[in-house]
């Protein structure tokens, strides 16, 4: 798929956040995308490892029909990772591997949904949202813990599926804490890009069945990932 190559990945630590407090000016809290032209969905999920004294990064990308739920495509990329991790600019780790696992894609996914979080984020700009402006399409962030602001905590939803509590800070929703299924604890998700809240909640519960309280495309993407993860610390191959 074509790739907008809006800044270098090769970035200074020094510009991370004037890029993300620039880059925040231009989010779309609109939704681009409806049922009827969800055709392909994107789930990406970036595993991390350290092999022989150096650090390591694999990112997966499991793109899924919106109507089968069958896998159409699947891209894994392995490199060793030079940015350090840094709390609130997680995204620049991650958008080297994301990057060159979406060049690999033959066919390009009308959205995207990522292992990690996108508008709930201090600067709005978590890795869904960081992303979207190089994929140039829709994204969601979808994280299996909550990431908290300003030491804020989240109010748990009520325990029934669809369930959900918004997310608040400054009187701005960040996100929804989402209860995907019953007796399991909430996920929580946010806007990327080119999309609204309740578009990507009705997307997020159009992908839940009964194995994982996740969407069918991030849990594919995080299986995957977990598990280059282990061939690679079992000295395995990778594809």
């Amino acid at each position: 798929m074509e790739i907008h190559h809006i800044h270098s990945l090769d970035t200074d630590l020094d510009q991370f956040e004037s890029i993300q407090l620039n880059l925040s000016k231009k989010v779309k809290l609109e939704s681009k995308v409806g049922d009827q032209n969800i055709k392909l969905c994107a789930g990406v999920d970036v595993a991390y490892w350290n092999e022989q004294g150096k650090e390591w990064g694999t990112c997966c990308i499991v793109v899924v029909d919106y109507e089968t739920m069958e896998t159409v495509e699947k891209v894994i990329v392995k490199e060793e990772v030079k940015v350090p991790y840094l709390p609130g600019f997680l995204a620049f780790r991650e958008l080297p591997l994301v990057i060159k696992a979406a060049e690999k894609l033959s066919i390009t996914p009308d959205l995207f949904m990522f292992d990690g979080n996108g508008y709930l984020h201090p600067h709005h700009m978590g890795i869904a949202t960081h992303a979207s402006f190089f994929l140039n399409k829709p994204t969601i962030g979808i994280a299996k813990s909550y990431f908290k602001i300003d030491n804020k905590d989240f109010k748990m939803p009520r325990n029934t599926v669809g369930a959900y509590e918004e997310i608040t800070h400054h009187n701005e929703v960040y996100g929804r804490a989402l209860r995907t299924q019953t007796n399991v604890k909430p996920i929580f998700i946010s806007c990327g890009n080119y999309i609204d809240l309740q578009k990507a909640t009705e997307v997020t519960m159009h992908f839940i069945n009964r194995e994982s309280r996740l969407p069918i495309p991030v849990r594919l993407a995080d299986l995957e990932t977990k598990r280059e993860k282990r061939a690679a610390l079992g000295n395995e191959s990778f594809h």
